[in-house]
């Protein structure tokens, strides 16, 4: 699986993406994030907001979305603007 991460999330984390295995037991992107958060303080810190943003195979998702090895996952903070 690749895990995409843009904006401030990039910045906060020092990657722009990871490249592993979907873990044993997690099948939604909410349990991948609960997944990346437990990395530690870092992980934490930048995806533990509550204001993160899903892409699945560059499609907007929820939280309870079902995701498999083969997709491409992309995290993001909120956009704003005017």
């Amino acid at each position: 699986m690749k895990v995409l991460f843009f904006g401030s999330l990039r910045e906060q984390l020092g990657t722009s993406e990871l490249n592993t295995a979907l873990p044993d037991g997690i099948d939604t992107i909410g349990q991948l994030l609960a997944s990346l958060q437990a990395q530690g303080d870092e992980w934490k810190l930048a995806l533990g907001t509550g204001n993160v943003l899903f892409a699945v195979n560059q499609d907007m998702v929820d939280a309870d979305t079902t995701i498999s090895d083969s997709d491409e996952v992309a995290l993001f903070p909120p956009v704003t603007g005017g």
